[in-house]
């Protein structure tokens, strides 16, 4: 066998889903779509809706949220369809493992394990940002010197509160996916009832004329507001990683991916429409505009209500990411490709604890001694790049005899899988040369690790 033969090997649907079995089947549709929520709703939603307004597009905001939804629909459609016919765990390495080959699964795999660990690490010091604030609202102080990454020469050495609470999500996952599905869903819940809260106080407060203009930077300004909160929405992606997890995959996968989408448009589209009608638009280029128009109408007990609600947002989003970086770990492992020790999973919990403990201790490292600001980018690009194998991966799939079809199907296909492909790669065309520097570095260390150690222990050369 040459060298092309071997890294384009595709793997069989039928091993994965034996070797998978070793998971408990116990989300439904309902978890699943608590899941894609907590990952796609954090802080954003609080902040996104009045900064893009106050720079782009006014008003129709709205409109830019509907588009962005749109776009993210295609891929989100893609997704559905791979999830119902591959109900295997890793997300897109698996899906492009079985349908590309095992270069492509690897690329994809490590493209991943960059947007989760990296989204995780970022949003971990966010949440500790906000905790700090508002215990500081109580007149408790954390000790400088436990409040930020690593810079002796500002007085910071560790951010205790990011590293504290991946532990924490991660010692909860390890303990059982039911247990801490349950406790994801409970804090959904109360991330949405805080941002219908912000509805209905908001909602007596709007003063339509603040609608008026609608568009004043015009249709482009719509286009340009579009592509600015395109990558609120990432993160229904998420939920496919669960897919050996969950009780009738065909049906419950793309309730979950779409059921995702939708729900978090509507959240949005709602956020905007009142925090635009209650304050001008020219006013709401601040850090926290919901605050700021809640305080701006003496509503300032909602407003403090409303960092609960970003802290809430900002762990659910945690849970899932750390839940996602687990199964795909244990995948890329199960298959060799990283040291099969994280491809076991824990006879008695039915969680693979050796792949949490490594996401863990890398995340918890990243999130309390490195600073993230420069980093937080790479994850769109990381998430584009499966958006784009998975949504042109459809066309082999439907091709493959050995593989079911027999659930969820993407509409108007062939057309809207490549229409899907192709906005994704524009979209990574709108991303910085630092992103593209630093992802080609990435990928470069992820060809060598293959090279070097994934195609000798490869499962798949058995």
């Amino acid at each position: 066998m040459n060298l092309k033969e071997r890294i384009l090997r595709k793997e069989s649907l039928s091993r994965y889903i034996t070797k998978d079995n070793r998971f408990l089947k116990t989300l439904s549709a309902g978890d699943l779509i608590a899941l894609g929520v907590g990952a796609v709703i954090g802080a954003g939603i609080f902040i996104l809706p009045g900064t893009v307004a106050a720079m782009h597009t006014g008003p129709s905001i709205v409109l830019s949220f509907i588009l962005a939804a749109v776009v993210c629909s295609t891929a989100a459609l893609c997704y559905a369809e791979f999830s119902a016919a591959l109900p295997i765990a890793g997300s897109a390495y698996s899906f492009g493992t079985v349908v590309f080959g095992e270069i492509i699964g690897w690329f994809l795999g490590w493209a991943l394990i960059l947007e989760y660990m990296l989204a995780v690490a970022a949003v971990s010091t966010g949440w500790a940002a906000y905790l700090k604030s508002f215990l500081l609202g109580f007149g408790i102080h954390i000790p400088k010197a436990l409040s930020g990454n690593f810079d002796p020469a500002h007085g910071t050495y560790i951010n205790l509160a990011a590293v504290l609470i991946i532990v924490l999500i991660s010692f909860m996952l390890s303990k059982g996916v039911k247990s801490s599905i349950r406790i994801n869903n409970i804090i959904v819940l109360i991330k949405i009832a805080i941002i219908a809260l912000f509805l209905i106080i908001g909602a007596f407060y709007v003063k339509p004329a603040n609608w008026h203009p609608f568009m004043p930077f015009g249709v482009n300004g719509v286009f340009v507001g579009a592509s600015s909160v395109f990558f609120a929405y990432l993160g229904f992606d998420v939920v496919s990683a669960s897919a050996a997890e969950v009780k009738n995959p065909r049906r419950n996968m793309p309730l979950g991916i779409l059921g995702t989408l939708v729900i978090c448009t509507v959240l949005y589209i709602l956020v905007s429409v009142v925090l635009t009608g209650m304050v001008s638009y020219t006013k709401l280029n601040v850090a926290d505009p919901v605050s700021f128009a809640l305080q701006a109408v003496n509503q300032n007990w909602v407003a403090g209500i409303i960092s609960i609600g970003a802290l809430a947002g900002m762990f659910t989003m945690m849970v899932t990411m750390i839940y996602s970086s687990s199964r795909l770990i244990y995948s890329i492992g199960r298959d060799g490709l990283l040291p099969a020790f994280l491809g076991k999973i824990n006879a008695k919990s039915h969680t693979p604890n050796n792949s949490m403990l490594v996401v863990t201790i890398i995340i918890a490292t990243m999130g309390g001694l490195v600073s993230l600001n420069q980093l937080a980018n790479l994850v769109n690009i990381g998430t584009l790049i499966a958006f784009t194998f998975v949504s042109f991966g459809v066309i082999p799939l439907r091709k493959r005899d050995d593989i079911s079809h027999d659930g969820f199907k993407v509409p108007f296909y062939p057309v809207l899988p490549v229409i899907s492909g192709i906005l994704c790669i524009i979209m990574m065309t709108r991303l910085s040369a630092e992103t593209w520097i630093a992802s080609i570095i990435w990928f470069i260390i992820g060809m060598i690790l293959y090279f070097t150690y994934g195609i000798k222990h490869s499962k798949l050369a058995d």
